[in-house]
């Protein structure tokens, strides 16, 4: 898998882009602001799947139409919202369809999302390996294709299933200190996709305050939290909306030059790819405006 996974490092580049906007946006919407990534200079986008969210599979099929060298990726397709046939066959579809422009992330998700689904979020590792399995024995009729695959990892065990089973890992909500412990479980070889939080924005009170609307969601979800408190973070630092410290560490703000120097962190410890996820102090403001400006400096 080392083999495919520098391959993919290159294609993806060094900087894509993680969003949420496509899931709110229509159809044509979503298609003239791909092609508006795309025409940037961005190589990836990556689109989550929440609860709530398009899924997966018919989003990335949409995004992929409307775009002609963009790589779409699921960051990440969640296990327990489809078999892991369907998983399996709605991704190998895509890559006959689009060959090397699918990347397809995986991962357990978080307990209360599972438990609204109506299923037990229990021995998340385990039940990933399993899925992996499945995945693996999945009959297809279709034209014979491997499906690229990284998964949603902070832990150390999860790390090491991404390296062992996968191309790599996705990491999300995390600081640079992380990026250089998930490369030591890695290793050298496997694929390490980091999901940074950034806002253009050198008012500090105004940046904090878009960070900590972003963050409020993550810090009520034990996988976040506990990662967090694994690398030293402390119960203060977690409450109400998270410290001063922690918002800066999670969520890069300043001028373009203050993000391209968190991507260039993520970097120097061991990330292959950071994922931009650009955070607007208006979320009612153009999703592309702030990207233009970034893009003049990262890419």
């Amino acid at each position: 898998m080392t083999e495919g996974a520098r391959e993919w490092a290159k294609r993806l580049g060094t900087v894509g882009v993680w969003t949420h906007d496509v899931e709110r946006m229509s159809a044509p919407s979503a298609r003239e602001y791909v092609r508006a990534i795309e025409s940037l200079g961005f190589a990836a986008l990556w689109v989550p799947e929440s609860l709530g969210s398009k899924e997966a599979f018919a989003q990335a099929g949409l995004l992929l139409g409307a775009t002609k060298t963009l790589i779409i990726t699921t960051g990440i397709a969640n296990i327990w919202a489809r078999d892991p046939v369907a998983m399996a066959n709605g991704a190998r579809t895509l890559v006959d369809a689009y060959p090397g422009r699918f990347l397809l992330g995986v991962g357990v998700s978080h307990a209360p999302t599972v438990k609204t689904r109506g299923q037990n979020y229990s021995r998340p590792l385990e039940y990933m390996r399993r899925y992996l399995d499945a995945m693996d024995a999945a009959p297809y009729v279709g034209p014979k294709v491997e499906v690229p695959r990284v998964l949603a990892a902070l832990g150390p065990q999860m790390l090491r299933l991404s390296a062992d089973r996968t191309l790599g890992a996705h990491s999300y909500f995390v600081p640079v200190e992380h990026t250089a412990i998930a490369r030591k479980e890695l290793n050298t070889g496997p694929l390490l996709a980091v999901e940074q939080a950034a806002a253009l924005e050198e008012d500090p009170a105004t940046a904090r305050a878009t960070a900590r609307r972003h963050m409020k969601r993550y810090l009520e979800l034990d996988n976040y939290t506990n990662n967090l408190r694994r690398l030293g973070w402390t119960d203060a630092d977690l409450a109400d909306g998270g410290s001063d410290k922690l918002v800066d560490a999670i969520v890069a703000w300043g001028g373009s030059s203050a993000i391209e120097s968190r991507i260039d962190e993520h970097r120097k410890r061991g990330a292959d790819h950071v994922c931009l996820q650009v955070l607007r102090a208006d979320p009612k403001g153009s999703p592309t405006a702030d990207l233009e400006r970034i893009a003049k400096a990262v890419l």
